[in-house]
């Protein structure tokens, strides 16, 4: 009888600091972001308050299994952030936003691969392993199908599942079953800390400068800065920038590159926030890449990317652009940290040219469009028959 009473006490009081949660957290349908110190300002409403509270009391009374409130109250706040239907803005766990700032610093736990869920199969390709990481010694390869981690099966649309479950703890082993082509291998692969280089750079035939910028994450300013000065110590004549599959990443990043290659006050980006708010950024420094260049673009360079090719583009009459039409996303998401750890990420600007043209669901289109032959891939084609990076090193010459 005690423990009855004590259950129904229990019930009652996790019930009222449910509706008190929820009520806080999810009916926040203000948010007004404090300049300094990134914190968030909560108002609430009532109505939707009392409508949790009805449905968390009709389960307690109806449902058979164990009510986890916990789950319960951040499977609530995700959905309550996806009727949005915006598919860049989330809520994002703790563990979530804690494996997001790993990965956007360059730094994380795991074997280093890049995957990708291929939609016609429905299966996770691996599109490279990481130079010097796990994934590589371990004799991973493009092309290899991902079909099951420590035994467990993985669809291409369990793809952040798998990543996941790829990561982990460092110094520890995971088996991966690989298909490959018919064949089937199971591989052991430990975890470690991967350093995710950014930046890769090298000197082609003719004295023609080549980089490539996988991502804009944190430092890959810094880093390409390094790149650039080896490089000109090595008199190049020349510059290819290779931004194709480069999904964007931090903006700024993108911004301090395209300060190298414009002149000083020329505009950079134009960004519009809410109630049409414009704002400019502008080149702050004086202009030190001053070569003839091409940027390498494709189907999948977007936001951060589409941001440096336009801002250098319109500001530079020595500038070609070469591949595809790129994929048009000309919005910013900003990331709010909350005090439990977890964070919201909202779109909260549009973006524009500093010429003021529209970039999303528009995309750049390339001065000269090359396709790559039939059959091929990025991640997959040999450099002999990159016709587009052949194209760039023709127009560079």
């Amino acid at each position: 009888m005690k423990s009855e009473k004590g259950q129904r006490i229990y019930r009652t009081i996790m019930l009222i600091l449910l509706t008190a949660m929820i009520t806080f957290i999810i009916t926040s349908i203000i948010m007004t972001h404090i300049l300094g110190n990134g914190n968030i300002k909560y108002i609430a409403t009532d109505r939707i308050g009392r409508t949790f509270q009805n449905f968390r009391q009709f389960i307690e009374e109806k449902y058979l299994g164990e009510i986890n409130d916990e789950a319960m109250l951040e499977s609530a706040i995700k959905g309550y952030v996806a009727g949005l239907n915006d598919e860049y803005s989330e809520y994002i766990t703790k563990e979530e936003m804690q494996e997001y700032m790993q990965e956007t610093t360059g730094k994380y736990v795991g074997i280093g691969v890049y995957i990708a869920n291929n939609t016609q199969t429905n299966q996770i390709v691996v599109l490279m392993p990481m130079k010097g990481s796990p994934a590589e010694e371990a004799g991973i390869k493009t092309g290899d199908i991902i079909t099951k981690i420590e035994g467990k099966a993985y669809t291409g649309e369990e793809l952040s599942e798998a990543s996941s479950a790829l990561k982990q703890e460092e110094g520890t082993k995971v088996q991966i079953e690989i298909l490959r082509g018919e064949e089937v291998l199971t591989l052991e692969v430990e975890r470690r800390e991967v350093k995710v280089n950014h930046v890769e750079a090298e000197v082609l035939e003719n004295n023609i400068g080549y980089m490539q910028i996988s991502a804009f994450d944190e430092g890959c300013y810094e880093e390409f800065k390094q790149k650039w000065e080896e490089l000109q110590a090595k008199n190049i004549t020349s510059f290819i920038i290779d931004l194709r599959n480069n999904g964007g990443g931090i903006v700024d990043e993108a911004i301090d590159i395209a300060d190298m290659m414009v002149e000083k006050n020329k505009t950079l980006l134009i960004t519009e926030s809410k109630n049409n708010k414009e704002e400019t950024t502008k080149a702050k420094q004086n202009k030190t890449i001053d070569l003839p260049i091409v940027f390498l673009v494709n189907e999948n360079t977007a936001s951060a990317s589409e941001i440096l090719t336009a801002a250098v583009k319109e500001n530079n009459n020595n500038v070609t652009i070469i591949g595809t039409t790129t994929y048009g996303k000309g919005i910013i998401q900003t990331i709010y940290n909350l005090t439990d750890g977890s964070g919201i990420k909202l779109t909260t600007n549009e973006y524009y040219t500093p010429n003021h043209n529209v970039i999303h669901k528009v995309g750049i289109k390339p001065d000269i469009e090359v396709e790559l032959p039939e059959g091929e891939s990025f991640y997959t084609v040999e450099r002999s028959n990159d016709t587009q990076l052949q194209k760039a090193i023709e127009i560079s010459k």
